[in-house]
């Protein structure tokens, strides 16, 4: 069994368009939320009759200056954000320098597939029985991004997309990271893209109403709901033998992945999925610790804990259920460990929020330093938890955790540990 480490990352979000970008802003507390100018595509009657009037967009980015003209018509923008943000990551671990293309996995999350290439469409069709563009089908599937980043990249091993909602791309580096563990591969390419901002998406999302029409706030005494967004980001895991053979820039150690369902409700999340899900990531780190000859176990490890990336929505509901969960698994501990969530500055990008979140949480752990959640000015007392504010905190060495709580009740959490 191999230790995993994080040696590359690449990322397009609301808050930055490049790893450097996205770090300054993460720790400056610059949002990327904001009133929206545009729909894609336009609304019929110009007004889009939203309850809401803010989202977090990718700001400049054109396709036509990464990719070829051919490349982008072949592509919608969603794929476009996850092949950029993977050029990054493999850049700069030099993926494909020192790992074989057929012994490099790809495994992204993404749930809403071409929301950009589907709508345009479906509107011509069903308002003038216009001609659909031949290529909506292999534009508009979920696993698009993943087979436009292995032509691109020129990988061959084993590569798939999962789709699990709000967990997609936790999932999806829970399992690479699994893959690289077990030796099945030598390195992986994974995260997630999505890029659902679209008339038809946002008026499906105001119909629940839980959107904020206000901004979000997670964990506030006074939060009324999430703010949508968009963006890519991308992981390359590899051995840590591997790394250090190559003298590599090591972001931090993934410990361990857990998963579980609620087996409750399609949209109410229930505490006691995200318990089971956390406890499972634990056991699965004390796996590690245990067949990589380190010391520890599953209790050490959660008596490690630093900081909490919270799946964080700023929804009423899910921000209880997730604090119910870090009360029952941490117990006396919880009022304790510093909690923030990042979606108070690049939004809930609903697949890729959880790749978004993982570089986050990796950042802080190389940074030495946890980002604060930029929005909320009163925490709920009722939820009793420690919530960072205002601006970062520094931490020395630690183990962090990081939450994906999705709709179907479909929970992913990983634990990193930096690296020193």
């Amino acid at each position: 069994m191999n230790r995993v480490v994080i040696t590359g990352l690449g990322c397009i979000t609301p808050i930055g368009n490049t790893v450097a970008e996205f770090t300054t802003s993460l720790f400056a507390g610059t949002s990327g939320i904001a009133p929206f100018t545009t729909l894609f595509p336009e609304p019929p009657t110009g007004d889009p009759g939203l309850r809401f009037k803010h989202m977090a967009e990718v700001k400049g980015f054109d396709p036509y200056a990464h990719m070829t003209s051919g490349a982008v018509v072949a592509t919608e923008r969603s794929a476009q954000l996850g092949v950029v943000a993977a050029r990054q990551a493999a850049l700069e671990a030099a993926l494909r320098d020192h790992h074989a293309p057929e012994n490099t996995a790809i495994v992204l999350g993404c749930s809403t597939g071409g929301r950009h290439a589907e709508e345009p469409e479906t509107k011509k069709l069903y308002t003038t029985n216009g001609r659909v563009h031949p290529l909506t089908v292999p534009r508009s599937m979920a696993s698009s991004g993943a087979s436009q980043i292995a032509i691109d990249l020129g990988i061959t091993g084993p590569t798939l997309n999962i789709s699990t909602a709000c967990a997609s791309s936790t999932h999806a580096i829970g399992l690479a990271f699994q893959m690289v563990r077990s030796g099945l591969v030598t390195a992986a390419l994974t995260g997630g893209h999505e890029a659902p901002l679209t008339f038809g998406f946002l008026r499906a999302w105001d119909s629940m109403r839980v959107v904020s029409p206000t901004g979000c706030r997670p964990f506030s005494a006074d939060r009324d709901g999430m703010t949508l967004g968009e963006g890519a980001a991308i992981l390359i895991l590899e051995s840590l033998a591997s790394a250090k053979a190559r003298n590599a820039t090591i972001y931090a150690e993934i410990l361990g992945f857990g998963m579980s369902s609620d087996a409750h409700h399609i949209t109410q999340p229930k505490p006691e999925g995200a318990t089971a899900a956390i406890h499972a990531c634990f056991r699965d780190a004390a796996r590690t610790l245990q067949e990589t000859d380190q010391p520890g176990n599953a209790q050490s490890l959660m008596e490690e804990v630093g900081y909490i990336n919270a799946h964080g929505t700023g929804t009423v509901v899910n921000d209880q259920v997730e604090s119910a969960a870090i009360h029952a698994v941490f117990g006396a501990r919880a009022p304790h460990i510093p909690v923030s969530s990042t979606k108070s500055l690049h939004g809930h990008s609903i697949g890729a929020s959880g790749a978004i979140e993982a570089v986050a949480t990796a950042l802080a752990l190389h940074r030495g330093q946890l980002p604060a959640t930029a929005t909320t000015q009163t925490v709920d007392p009722t939820l009793n938890l420690d919530l960072i504010l205002n601006a970062p905190r520094p931490t020395g060495p630690t183990v962090a955790i990081s939450n994906s709580l999705a709709f179907g009740g479909l929970n992913a959490v990983i634990a990193l540990r930096t690296f020193a």
